[in-house]
């Protein structure tokens, strides 16, 4: 039995009704606040107790060697490290020379509440102190959506039953210790490296309520500046002093209050880093913060807040009507998603976005995979803010290309700043399904905005480089099939094999993508040495690109020659021994039929094009009894397939584990942060599960079907700037436009025009029942 945080199920927030010590960590996660630029985990405001602290600058990173028992050419030499920045969430609070600490004297309440539609996190505690003084302690904090750079905390005291004297130390602190994690084992390569004082102090100063701190990394060079001010509203006898050091700043408020008085602070807190600008200008940025902080005021930063919220709900809400909890889970997904992206401005979205160290801060090709695919229909600019970082990326991907010995560009695996970090060098070096993962998400972006200067600008520089990438790593055989062989694909229990479909099928949309988008833009493509012949052999080569079948079985093989490899024993697997990479060698998994996650399911929701009804419902049924779920991205995955081929029970089962992952801390890590591609695929199990939604060829269709159990779902996507809304009831759907126009779509394979003036109403058909695949011993999905 997981022990979980006492949550309540409601519709538009997640509240801890109790305080549970034991499980600081996961909380701390799920109540972290984020804008994409600035993360600050959630944390008690005291700063004491905790789990892990955090707060974290988007791509503000340090070195550190990567090791390698024997070294081998092409092997990143050094790694990436998201650091734990200065800390300005602290408010120490003393009571009559007492520190607030909840593991002391006794805690009466205590309910935290992460509000969806505010973007704030609300706090309140009532607690009596060791020498018998009751307070009640309120706290709301923010990141800002509409200032990038700053967050706030108010911060508010009153004693219940008698006089008090109230102390509060609001701290700016560098350098704060950090609990070891489980990298220090070697054995859980999903945890971070704890690096010790990575921070040197520059420059700190302080004037009246106000705190500067300016550090720059060892190794890295990065340089940060980090500030508070304060606005106090206590009695006329409230006194207010400053301090600083090089690591800690520190603002302490002192007043005496009666039972009915209050103190209230309100805390400002900027932050802003560089690589290349002076210290008295990332200093400066910081000071200009804090002074617009105060010129908006508190109020104000609330105000612009629910706005924000308010204008994105419109556009990406989904309403489900039969599962409370799933209700919850989905909206806490997608304001996490937005959170992780929604300010990245030229920054990756990092794996556990800014909730907490996991995976070293690094981004995966999750991020165009899982998480822009929701992104393109609810915050597009996101979209496009991501992959032009990846643009800026593109010298050192097209180096590693040439160091391996490609034309075009070889995209990392894992990175923070461009570089490949990844030690694991079979995907390291060999998963180049990134590139087709960052080409599918231009393609999708220009589809679903009609942004053509986006196309020309940047999107024809990652197209053009990803298909001179296929055309250099993939050759003709003897049959005339295009082979790209000795890759890894996205399984990473399986490794260098032969054209693994899910790459095969991936590079074949990138190549036609990549020719299609130099034809409309000639001169660009001109701009960028493309010729006629080379767009004929992007052509040529993604024609004949080699689809693996075995005849035999009558199923898609995920790699050639996979189907004939020996079965992973799974009944000689006990329950403790997942995830299989921590207890079995990569050699073992490797050589046996077991996936880690959906692969070439995975091919079966983006390619859904290249195969017959048959052999999705064949293929799902096969890959069922072999993948493990070891992986956060397959359960979504697995969720929108079963309910394509009309497991719709099955589909349901797999949506209610992957949107209750992080919730109920299903793989034991949701300490390190959440798993931000896993919440996107809440979004893609509902909307291109149960909704049926797919855009392989430019046209928006739709297949809407619902399990039992569930008796209304309402999703809305944005496309084209018209806000497209599909409410699907357990018989019909109806499609709807927000906006003036039009959008031509299909339903269950029959074409339709919707218009702002007319609705479209459509029956859904009925379902032919098939018999439920069965999955590997003991790695069934939790029935709902």
């Amino acid at each position: 039995m997981i022990e979980q945080p006492a949550f309540t199920v409601e519709p538009w927030g997640l509240t801890e009704t109790e305080l549970r010590i034991d499980l600081l960590a996961q909380s701390e996660s799920l109540f972290a606040l984020s804008n994409g630029h600035i993360g600050l985990r959630g944390n008690l405001d005291e700063g004491e107790p905790h789990g892990l602290p955090g707060t974290y600058l988007n791509s503000f990173y340090e070195l550190r060697p990567l090791p390698y028992a024997e070294a081998g050419y092409g092997f990143p030499e050094s790694g990436q490290t998201v650091i734990n920045v200065t800390n300005g969430k602290i408010l120490r609070l003393l009571v009559d020379d007492e520190p607030f600490d909840v593991r002391y004297g006794k805690l009466h309440k205590h309910e935290r509440r992460l509000d969806f539609k505010k973007g704030v996190l609300t706090r309140t505690a009532e607690w009596t102190s060791p020498a018998h003084r009751t307070i009640r302690v309120t706290s709301t904090r923010l990141v800002s959506f509409t200032h990038r750079s700053i967050a706030a905390i108010v911060y508010e005291v009153e004693p219940l039953d008698g006089r008090s004297t109230v102390v509060v130390q609001s701290e700016l602190m560098a350098n704060e210790a950090l609990p070891s994690t489980g990298r220090d084992s070697g054995r859980d390569p999903r945890e971070a490296a704890v690096l010790e004082a990575p921070l040197r102090s520059l420059e700190f100063q302080s004037r009246e309520a106000m705190v500067e701190l300016v550090h720059e990394t060892n190794h890295s060079a990065l340089r940060m500046a980090a500030g508070m001010d304060h606005m106090v509203e206590g009695t006329p006898q409230a006194r207010v002093s400053a301090h600083v050091t090089a690591d800690c700043g520190r603002v302490t408020v002192i007043d005496v209050l009666e039972p009915g008085q209050r103190l209230r602070i309100v805390k400002f807190i900027a932050y802003g880093w560089s690589g290349k600008r002076s210290l008295p200008a990332v200093r400066d940025q910081v000071g200009a913060a804090l002074t617009a902080a105060h010129h908006i005021g508190i109020d104000g930063l609330f105000a612009e807040q629910r706005r924000y919220l308010d204008a994105f709900w419109k556009r990406a809400d989904v309403e489900l009507e039969g599962d409370a909890e799933i209700q919850q889970a989905v909206r806490f997904a997608l304001f996490h998603v937005l959170q992780a992206g929604a300010r990245t401005e030229l920054r990756a979205i990092p794996a556990k976005g800014l909730t907490g160290p996991g995976y070293d801060g690094h981004s995966f090709w999750d991020m165009e995979a899982f998480v822009l695919p929701v992104l393109s229909y609810t915050n597009p600019e996101s979209v496009a803010d991501a992959l032009r970082w990846r643009k800026t990326t593109m010298p050192i991907a097209q180096e590693r290309a040439r160091q391996l010995g490609f034309a075009g560009a070889a995209f990392p695996w894992r990175t923070i700043r461009g570089e490949e970090c990844s030690a694991y060098w079979p995907a390291g070096t060999a998963a180049f399904h990134v590139n087709a993962a960052i080409a599918a998400a231009v393609i999708r972006y220009v589809d679903a905005t009609g942004d053509m200067a986006f196309e020309k600008e940047t999107g024809m520089d990652l197209l053009v480089e990803t298909a001179r990438l296929w055309r250099s790593l993939g050759h003709y055989d003897v049959h005339g099939r295009f082979r790209i062989d000795g890759v890894t694909g996205p399984d990473e229990y399986s490794a260098l094999l032969d054209n693994n479909l899910y790459t095969n099928l991936m590079a074949q949309r990138n190549l036609f993508g990549a020719a299609l988008a130099c034809e409309r833009h000639l001169g660009r493509a001109n701009e960028l040495g493309v010729s006629a012949d080379e767009m004929a052999e992007w052509r040529s080569a993604a024609a004949a690109v080699l689809v693996p079948f075995d005849e035999d079985l009558g199923v898609h093989q995920q790699a050639e020659g996979f189907t004939r490899h020996q079965m992973w024993d799974f009944a000689g697997t006990k329950p403790d021994e997942y995830p299989l990479l921590l207890h079995f060698t990569y050699f073992d998994l490797y050589r046996k039929q077991v996936v880690k996650q959906a692969d070439l399911v995975l091919a079966m929701h983006w390619r859904g094009d290249a195969f017959t009804a048959e052999q999705k419902a064949r293929n799902f049924d096969y890959y069922e009894r072999l993948t493990v779920r070891d992986s956060s991205l397959s359960s979504c995955t697995q969720s929108v397939l079963a309910a394509e081929v009309g497991h719709m029970g099955l589909a349901l089962d797999y949506l209610a584990e992957g949107a209750l992952l992080d919730l109920k801390d299903l793989q034991h890590n949701t300490r390190s942060g959440l798993h931000i591609a896993a919440l996107a695929g809440t979004w893609l199990a509902l909307v291109a599960g149960f909704g049926g939604m797919r855009d392989h060829d430019g046209t928006l269709t739709f297949a809407p079907r619902l399990p039992e159990g569930l008796t209304r779902l309402v999703f809305t996507i944005l496309r084209r700037a018209i806000e497209l809304r599909v409410t699907v009831l357990p018989n019909e759907a109806t499609y709807e436009l927000l906006q003036e126009g039009s959008m031509l779509l299909a339903h269950h394979g029959e074409p339709f025009t919707v218009t702002f003036a007319a609705p479209v109403r459509r029956t859904i058909p009925a379902l032919t029942p098939r018999p439920r695949p069965a999955q590997p011993l003991g790695r069934e999905p939790p029935p709902r």
